[in-house]
């Protein structure tokens, strides 16, 4: 009878201690009263980003479709109801390294159903609303700031990612050797273990290209390397004037694009599995596998035609695997059938030697019109847009050339450095004058010099080197720094038309991506991030706001900077989150000079502050 009492008892209890902790949960986390830098686990933060999202109407409804806020939250005088955050929670130390849409901690919890066997766990999955970790991604105990362009090609500080494994797993192969404080990169690669230079020169060689220079005289820029390891390969590449786009997954050889993208080397976390690759049909002039692990005949040859359609006429696959050279009957059975997919696929082998071999693609449809009925694999159907990518599924189809491409027998691109600045032909998709694109460009000309004089008290010449253009339309901001030490992530929205085929003619790189999502990279990757008009894009689609504030803050290093140009409500509601995301306010201006008006754009810089969760629990500016 007793137990029952207390039964009874407890049962009142417990109510009313649910009210009181959720009213003072909802006091700490919107007005920040006594939550410090430490502590916070991922829960509450998890809980936080629900009810943020659901106060101001942009979470997603029960049945997963986005529901827009009918009234804009800029320009109101605290947000909706006041709800202007004083703070936000800290992530919990085991969430440093966090990677929102490739997360498999999310793959277990949710119990997705996915077929390992075609890589789709390493695909991207992103949370819903209510499951998103909306809270700060602390730096590793002892963070420093990146070691500089060019020094940091060749080391980085062991502490910003203190993984040694692949030291240890890759020691024969020069990968990357552990040195005191810093993890030197010999340049090494599991093919290449006397260095990447002297295997791009042997492939230079191979092709007969002059100086044994693999950009062959401007005609190579854009190179797509499939499987890169810590992106040695693409390193050495842009002494050459070649930019290389190093994708690899985030697979049992974990954190190989972070390294990458401490040292200063563009790349991007990504698979071959079932979904297109998010850049637009005939990106590339050399595509590179070099022991990269791909099992390129499974499902009638799918990954080597999603190889095929980001190729251009005439270009170049570089193959150098065990399959090439090795003489046991499971290589060669693997040799025999590859070879005879790519011939049906009209590649020809353009140079063989030692362990290495390089296809070339057609110039022209010709061949494919040739084959046999029946021929597999097929064409793809005229409906099969090559240049639809974000989510698309891949299919087993060669993607033909354009009328374009068949009357200029290629690209009709010209060499680099004149790329850049020459209208490429595919500008008529769009209906793009030439007078157009000159004026585009001289635009952004004007004001990357305006942005640069903003941030000339806060940078030095080697300050920034991974730069990331959130909305790049044609890619004039990136063009506008062709003299600086930097490489530029041109980003171009899932639900515009794809510029970024304009972009990667123009010889720069880029990806297709959807700001209400998370973008696939590690934390801490980006120094400079500029974001033209993305936030009004975001509430147009009514999409969260501080789930982008946040997300910028996770992707973006400490000490580093924001160029906001938006319109000026925009900039004020950013304002009042500066405290909160330890952000602080460079610089503001009218983008426009005398203008007045309210729907006016400014230009708005902010730098991250380096911060650090320790006993201290210290701002440092």
């Amino acid at each position: 009878m007793m137990r029952g009492r207390d039964g009874g008892q407890k049962k009142h209890l417990v109510p009313s201690l649910c009210l009181i902790v959720l009213f003072l949960g909802f006091i700490v986390l919107y007005y920040g009263s006594f939550f410090g830098p430490r502590g916070q686990h991922a829960n509450s933060a998890l809980e936080y980003g629900s009810r943020i999202s659901r106060s101001i109407g942009w979470s997603n409804g029960d049945n997963g479709e986005v529901g827009k806020s009918e009234e804009s939250i800029f320009g109101q005088e605290d947000g909706e109801d006041g709800l202007i955050p004083k703070s936000f929670p800290v992530c919990d130390d085991r969430h440093s390294e966090l990677i929102p849409c490739l997360d498999r901690n999310l793959i277990y919890q949710t119990r997705l159903k996915l077929d390992l066997s075609l890589m789709e766990h390493y695909e991207r999955h992103c949370p819903q609303p209510e499951r998103r970790y909306n809270c700060l991604i602390p730096p590793p105990a002892g963070y420093k700031v990146p070691i500089k362009w060019p020094k940091s090609r060749d080391e980085v500080w062991q502490v910003n990612i203190p993984h040694t494994h692949l030291a240890h797993e890759k020691s024969d192969q020069n990968w990357m050797v552990v040195k005191g404080d810093k993890i030197v990169f010999p340049g090494g690669g599991t093919h290449f273990h006397y260095g990447a230079d002297k295997y791009i020169a042997h492939l230079a060689n191979m092709l007969n290209f002059t100086n044994n220079n693999l950009n062959n005289e401007g005609r190579i820029r854009t190179v797509f390397d499939v499987g890169c390891g810590v992106a040695s390969f693409g390193g050495y590449l842009l002494s050459s004037d070649i930019i290389a786009m190093s994708l690899a997954p985030n697979d049992v050889h974990q954190n190989q694009i972070q390294f990458a993208l401490e040292r200063g080397i563009p790349a991007y976390l990504g698979v071959l599995g079932t979904k297109r690759l998010p850049y637009p049909s005939r990106s590339f002039e050399f595509a590179h596998c070099s022991r990269c692990r791909i099992d390129w005949l499974q499902r009638d040859g799918i990954l080597l035609l999603e190889l095929d359609r980001l190729l251009r006429p005439g270009g170049y696959f570089a193959y150098s695997s065990p399959e090439a050279y090795a003489q046991d009957e499971e290589d060669l059975k693997i040799w025999k059938e590859m070879s005879a997919l790519v011939e049906r696929m009209c590649w020809k082998i353009a140079a063989k030697k030692n362990q290495t071999v390089i296809w070339v693609k057609p110039l022209t449809n010709d061949c494919y019109l040739n084959r046999e009925p029946g021929t597999r694999p097929p064409l793809c159907r005229s409906d099969n847009d090559p240049d639809a990518v974000w989510g698309v599924p891949m299919e087993a189809c060669i993607t033909p050339y354009s009328e374009q491409n068949q009357r200029d027998r290629g690209s009709g691109l010209a060499p680099w450095p004149s790329r850049l600045t020459t209208p490429p032909p595919r500008l008529a998709d769009f209906g793009i004058s030439t007078d157009m694109f000159e004026k585009d460009m001289e635009i952004w000309r004007q004001r990357v010099e305006n942005y640069w004089s903003l941030l000339n008290a806060k940078i030095r010449p080697n300050t920034l080197r991974n730069l990331m253009d959130m909305k790049a339309n044609m890619g004039s901001f990136a063009a506008a720094l062709k003299d600086e030490p930097v490489w530029v992530m041109n980003v171009v929205p899932e639900d515009g038309p794809n510029l970024l085929k304009i972009i990667n003619d123009r010889g720069l790189m880029g990806t297709v991506h959807d700001w209400c999502e998370a973008f696939s990279t590690y934390p801490r990757t980006f120094d400079l991030l500029h974001a033209w008009t993305v936030f009004s894009d975001i509430e147009k689609k009514g999409c969260s706001v501080e789930d982008l504030l946040i997300e910028m803050d996770r992707i973006l290093r400490p000490t580093g900077f924001i160029i906001v140009r938006d319109r000026k409500p925009v900039v004020e509601y950013i304002k009042k989150h500066l405290t909160a995301l330890h952000w602080e306010s460079v610089a503001t201006v009218d983008a426009e000079p005398n203008s007045d008006s309210e729907d006016g754009e400014s230009i708005f810089v902010i730098q991250k502050k380096m911060w650090l969760v320790d006993e201290s629990a210290k701002d440092v500016a």
